[in-house]
């Protein structure tokens, strides 16, 4: 992501539109590097005709900065702080979907963000550490954390249950095409007045 991209990337026309959940205003997708959060936010958004929102972008709209010169500049504690404003700050929206950053998650703040902001509902990205891995080197995305493979490997370890734990719905991408996923993903959205699912596709 650079910064010169647009922040909300407006719904294109699709020819085969599913009628968004009425209850919810914010999907939010989260997931280890590599899970497909963007390119699977931009379907789902072009699929229920709402806005999609990748953090990160917001984050580098806001602060002028891309995500490795922030890491760079400010410490990975710091760049923590200024994501959590920035997700505040997304959470503002309706009618979105929101893809988080890989490490979001970890900080208590944006998981009780999330958790407390009404009709937001979360849906967890899954796949295996070396599946992710191995699609993170075939992008020319800037990834400073996975300059050390066994490090990354212990953050995904360390993230993925909380991932799990914030999900309301946790989808496995490895076997799927993106459009197959936004498949399942449609499939399992809770329907109106009835207790958010913890289920796994």
């Amino acid at each position: 992501m650079t910064s010169t991209q647009p922040e909300i990337q407006p719904k294109p026309q699709t020819e085969t539109m599913t009628q968004a959940p009425t209850h919810l205003k914010r999907l939010i997708l989260t997931g280890f590097m590599g899970a497909g959060k963007s390119t699977i936010g931009r379907l789902l958004a072009a699929r229920i005709g709402w806005n999609f929102l990748d953090l990160d972008a917001h984050l580098e709209s806001r602060t002028n900065a891309t995500i490795p010169q922030l890491f760079e500049q400010h410490g990975e504690a710091r760049f923590r702080r200024l994501e959590s404003t920035a997700l505040a700050s997304a959470l503002g929206y309706s009618n979105i979907v929101l893809a988080l950053g890989g490490g979001t998650p970890e900080d208590l703040t944006n998981r009780l963000l999330l958790e407390q902001t009404p009709a937001t509902f979360t849906i967890f990205l899954d796949a295996p550490f070396p599946t992710l891995f191995d699609r993170c080197m075939l992008q020319e995305i800037a990834r400073p954390v996975l300059t050390d493979p066994a490090a990354a490997q212990l953050r995904f370890e360390r993230r993925h249950p909380l991932y799990r734990r914030m999900a309301g719905l946790t989808i496995a991408t490895s076997d799927q095409t993106p459009t197959q996923t936004v498949e399942a993903l449609l499939l399992g959205l809770p329907k109106p007045q009835t207790q958010t699912p913890h289920s796994r596709t």
